[in-house]
């Protein structure tokens, strides 16, 4: 059985060798923030992270509203983004190692994979659960399809897919960090890896303790953002 500690003469519980203490992890944070060796990391891990999260966002809410507003795309597509959101997609990023090398593009399409189906999903779902009575109401004043879409579907629908991009957001830093750590030992996931591989735990944690602070800096930051452009009533819908 594994125990963090044993007693020891003058009454000390050393901690676990893998778990180290919060001030160890802290500065180590501290120090490898101050010597640039976090930032040159995010130099790596950024750039897959901000490509794969823009080509999901166009892909994903483009589809979202093509399925929305046609039966047909719909007919095609969403049992492809049903499994695809359903799927351990982690487990196909070894696939694309094997396609497309260890570069920028496994990268990116390993954050553009576990985004798009999340961020298509929720456009999907706004655009499906516009207010009907709203649609009627444009009919009933003989507005034409491109009025109902553009000044009562897509602002109605507004609130779903913004928190789809949110929650895109969040599968990407998942994407690129498990990019990072299975296809090749660069940016924030090389630091894992390594400082995990020579035993360096408090470099280790304060590495995801770095990336797990951004992320939710990020998706908070988002969220302020989705406050102030959609009225509680559009994010309630």
């Amino acid at each position: 059985m594994l125990f963090f500690g044993i007693w020891e003469g003058a009454g000390r519980w050393p901690l676990s060798p893998t778990f180290p203490p919060f001030s160890r992890t802290a500065w180590a944070l501290g120090r490898m923030t101050a010597d640039g060796t976090l930032a040159r990391a995010y130099v790596s891990t950024l750039e897959p992270l901000v490509i794969g999260i823009a080509v999901s966002a166009v892909v994903g809410v483009g589809f979202g509203i093509a399925m929305g507003l046609s039966r047909a795309v719909e007919w095609l597509s969403l049992p492809l983004f049903v499994i695809a959101q359903a799927a351990p997609m982690a487990a196909i990023i070894p696939l694309i190692t094997y396609i497309y090398g260890i570069g920028l593009t496994a990268k990116t399409l390993a954050v553009v994979v576990l985004a798009v189906p999340v961020i298509t999903m929720n456009s999907y779902k706004g655009i499906r659960n516009t207010n009907p009575s709203l649609i009627e109401m444009c009919r009933a004043f003989l507005g034409t399809r491109r009025q109902q879409v553009l000044k009562i579907v897509l602002p109605h629908a507004g609130g779903l897919i913004f928190a789809g991009l949110r929650l895109g957001v969040a599968m990407g830093f998942i994407g690129v960090v498990i990019a990072e750590l299975l296809i090749t030992p660069t940016g924030i996931g090389d630091l894992i890896t390594y400082h995990s591989s020579v035993a360096d735990y408090p470099e280790m944690f304060a590495a995801v303790a770095s990336i797990v602070a951004l992320g939710a800096l990020t998706i908070r930051g988002l969220q302020s953002v989705e406050r102030r452009v959609f009225p509680p009533e559009i994010r309630g819908s």
